[in-house]
């Protein structure tokens, strides 16, 4: 909103019109806590609240950002994603998990990414959709991995509201004295059709997982796609093989009409029972190779579910990139350099994109700060790594305490004890001191490091330094740590 945007402390109520009156919609944590709530009349709440910062609702605005926070997770996270008016997003992660390091790995970094962004979020997975979106929004955990199974136990606490019921249902079973999810479970299905409707069993079922729910997921503006539908559905691991083979081709020659690759794939199988299977490889760099594709594809095969029969296929290049023109190889020109790419991809669609890196250098003198994971096609840059001073083959991640002794303060330790072994030093070369970086922040201002290289007498050699200049308390702690075990 730019300069008109009031101050993140403030008091901010959203209104609109329920009916005949002006009332507050919504309200952020700082009214909350002033006591406001949502339904309060806008008259009543500027007189108690003098300082309330009051905005006119735009819910065709908010549903518009809504779809396009969906779309963004889409393209990062899973291809089924749908919004969930007023403030939610649901995504089907089946088949999408094991690129992110597992639901427990990929919730957490999705709901980072979303704080780093200013947004605040409550996440849950869980088996059903129903399950997800009440403990979302009526659950404790702000975050929350349900085991599978456990959608029972996990729900049975919550209020009946959670379900997704009209407000009219759950007055009325209130009324009966039911207010608990888990109680409204025991109770016979019949009275409650008879008194209710059908509503309150379908929800129940839903969110148990007796019913199916489909997901109507957003589709990206114009996407690449692909489609096939069946006469009769399909469902043996062979034909849908066969019917890949059949959807890349066009699609890789869609992309070259557009001149451009695909980086991220998802391939949509609708089941006959009205729930969708979701396929999603990625891939290092843009590529529109038919015969890599369908090799990453049916890979997956095996995790598919068909149910009771597959009846319609749809393959999206869910993110696309320009492609330049390549050089061809010739003869008289010097040897090219070996394709990765295809061994990337079928290793990270395996293991996960964060399992497949490799470490590249950064500026810095602090060990454990001179290098960071970048994806394992990520272009060389200009800078290198530190060859002043020889450095460990392994780094430990973190420095490790030991007991040591030194004669003089400027000299390595005589001997020192790790991980309950005392080891003898027969030789050692140094000191190597490293300052802190003081531009990161005042503690680092006078702290210092003296690094030894130390080898003990049965010839194994380590990296271990003194937290500090061996004479002024300032400049660290003066413990001893090994950082490095040298080859």
């Amino acid at each position: 909103m730019g300069d008109g945007a009031p101050a993140p402390d403030a008091a901010l109520a959203l209104v609109g019109r329920e009916g005949r009156s002006r009332v507050v919609l919504s309200v952020d944590l700082a009214a909350r806590k002033a006591g406001l709530r949502p339904g309060t009349p806008v008259a009543k709440a500027q007189a108690f609240h003098p300082d309330l910062t009051i905005m006119e609702a735009d819910p065709q605005g908010d549903r518009e950002g809504l779809e396009k926070l969906a779309l963004w997770l889409q393209r990062r996270i899973a291809p089924i994603v749908a919004a969930d008016p007023p403030d939610g997003i649901v995504l089907d992660t089946s088949g999408a998990d094991h690129l992110h390091g597992g639901e427990p790995a990929m919730l957490a970094a999705m709901v980072q990414r979303l704080r780093d962004t200013g947004i605040t979020v409550k996440a849950v997975v869980a088996d059903t959709l129903g399950a997800a979106h009440a403990l979302a929004r009526y659950g404790r955990a702000r975050m929350l991995v349900v085991p599978p199974g456990g959608v029972v136990a996990a729900i049975a606490d919550l209020p009946v509201a959670a379900l997704r019921l009209p407000e009219g249902i759950v007055d009325g079973l209130h009324a009966l004295g039911v207010s608990r999810i888990g109680a409204l479970a025991a109770m016979p299905r019949a009275p409650l059709a008879l008194r209710f409707g059908p509503e309150v069993a379908c929800r129940l079922d839903q969110a148990f997982g007796r019913v199916a729910e489909a997901i109507v997921p957003v589709r990206p503006v114009e996407p690449v796609e692909v489609c096939r539908n069946f006469a009769e559905p399909i469902g043996a691991a062979e034909t849908i093989a066969r019917m890949i083979g059949t959807l890349v081709p066009p699609l890789c020659q869609m992309l070259e009409e557009r001149g451009q690759g695909g980086r991220c794939f998802d391939l949509l199988l609708h089941r006959v029972d009205d729930r969708a299977e979701a396929i999603r490889v990625a891939t290092a760099q843009p590529v529109r190779d038919a015969r890599r594709l369908i090799r990453l594809l049916c890979e997956k095969i095996e995790t598919i579910d068909p149910g009771f029969g597959i009846e319609r296929m749809v393959l999206t290049a869910s993110q696309a990139e320009r492609v330049g023109a390549r050089q061809a190889l010739s003869l008289l020109g010097e040897a090219e350099e070996p394709d990765l790419s295809g061994l990337i991809d079928i290793l990270s669609n395996r293991v996960g994109m964060r399992a497949l890196y490799r470490v590249a250098p950064v500026e810095s003198d602090i060990p454990e700060r001179s290098f960071c994971r970048v994806p394992a096609l990520a272009p060389d840059d200009a800078r290198d790594w530190p060859d002043h001073w020889p450095r460990p083959t392994r780094l430990l991640p973190r420095p490790e305490p030991v007991q040591a002794m030194a004669e003089l303060p400027d000299q390595p330790p005589v001997f020192f004890i790790w991980r309950g072994v005392r080891r003898k030093v027969k030789c050692a070369d140094g000191p190597e001191r490293v300052f802190g970086e003081w531009w990161k922040g005042d503690a680092e201002l006078t702290t210092a490091r003296d690094y030894f290289r130390v080898e003990d007498t049965s010839g194994e050699r380590f990296w271990i330094y003194r937290a500090g200049d061996g004479e002024h308390g300032e400049t660290g702690s003066q413990g001893w740590f090994l950082h490095g075990i040298f080859g």
